[in-house]
């Protein structure tokens, strides 16, 4: 439900500071915020991307940096998107303990639907062996009627 209001509540706050401010600093505002955004991006992108190196190179999976880099492209979005709202939930998302927090919470959640989603061939070999009285594993043959 508040997805959707999230529209009106941004014209109405972009209304409201206008009136407030007027009309040409509100732009000049909306502009700012977009400005500095995108250099903050920018600079935790490659943060994000230099860890995720680092992490690779080390042979372990930059799990956490991936999960970061989707929200950073989705912070990105959000600061170019004109508003207060959206401005407030991008810069939420460039502030590196709750992206951190945010993709680690998504990183659990990915990981249990996989989890759970996961086809019988895909558990290992001790569910395989469960399974060996529910499996038939062979060739065949097909004879014409004589």
């Amino acid at each position: 439900m508040l997805f959707f209001l999230t529209p009106i509540i941004e014209m109405y706050l972009l209304i409201e500071v206008a009136g407030y401010i007027d009309a040409w600093p509100t732009i000049g505002l909306v502009m700012l915020t977009a400005v500095v955004g995108v250099a903050l991006l920018k600079r935790q992108g490659i943060a994000t991307l230099t860890r995720g190196v680092r992490r690779a190179q080390q042979g372990q999976m930059p799990a956490t940096e991936m999960a970061e880099g989707i929200l950073l492209a989705v912070a990105g979005a959000l600061l170019i998107t004109p508003g207060f709202v959206t401005d407030f939930v991008g810069f939420t998302l460039l502030f590196p303990p709750s992206r951190v927090a945010i993709a680690k919470i998504l990183m659990q959640r990915v990981a249990m639907s996989a989890t759970v989603m996961s086809p019988p061939h895909a558990r290992g070999a001790d569910s395989a062996a469960n399974d060996a009285g529910n499996v038939l594993d062979g060739e065949f043959q097909r004879k014409k009627d004589e």
